[in-house]
């Protein structure tokens, strides 16, 4: 992994460590704020329909759309081994449910983002985002970042990247109930425990990073022990 690629990852675990792992999804200020401000011109599809449910086999994204994501959340939180990635945690799956349920309000506001960077990578490298080497889609990711990739209108390069890094963390910490987090790989990185039942004294004495299985989620709270009537 390169120093880049540390440096990328040591921010988001960093961020995701002090924040005690997301418990729940929250909305991204930024992206909400140009959807608020945003022309009713700009409110039809970009690049051809995107049905909830169409091409391909996931709830929202089609296909090509996905495939872009993935990549795309793998450049922001990069696996290498021992240490769980954005694919490793199925980020895709979460940010695709949450598109198709939540975050349906931001449906376009990825159609157009996404139709956005394919044109940007096809007119800088004459590839789209997936055919790109490592370091042509981390040069990329900073241009979004920096607000250097030209072509975009709404939304913004920084607003696409903003909202998508946050959606990328969420995917990666919040509860696994919402369809990221896969075999809670994200707890797991931060010492994470979830929703655990008790604490010892020594537990809560203990200066390292909680390791007691099992890790609980949501869902294993819900299909616990009936109540006797």
């Amino acid at each position: 992994m390169s120093e880049h690629d540390e440096g990328r990852r040591a921010f988001l675990v960093g961020a995701a460590a002090s924040a005690g792992a997301l418990a729940g999804t929250t909305l991204v200020p930024e992206a909400h704020a140009q959807m608020r401000d945003m022309p009713m011109g700009h409110m039809t599809p970009a690049h051809g329909p995107t049905e909830v449910g169409g091409a391909g086999n996931r709830a929202f994204f089609n296909d090509n759309d996905a495939a872009a994501v993935t990549a795309l959340t793998e450049r922001i939180m990069p696996g290498a081994p021992g240490k769980p990635g954005a694919n490793d945690a199925n980020v895709i799956n979460y940010i695709d449910l949450a598109l198709a349920g939540a975050y349906a309000d931001l449906q376009d506001f990825y159609r157009r983002g996404l139709a956005q960077l394919d044109a940007y990578c096809r007119a800088t490298y004459k590839q789209p985002f997936v055919g790109l080497k490592a370091e042509q889609q981390d040069a990329v990711v900073t241009a979004l970042d920096e607000g250097k990739a030209t072509g975009f209108a709404w939304p913004t390069p920084q607003a696409f990247f903003n909202t998508l890094r946050t959606h990328t963390m969420e995917g990666m910490f919040a509860d696994p109930l919402y369809g990221g987090n896969r075999n809670f790989a994200g707890w797991r990185l931060v010492g994470f425990p979830g929703a655990q039942m008790i604490y010892s004294t020594q537990d809560m004495k203990s200066q390292q990073a909680f390791t007691r299985v099992p890790i609980i989620g949501l869902q294993t709270e819900a299909k616990g022990p009936r109540q006797k009537g």
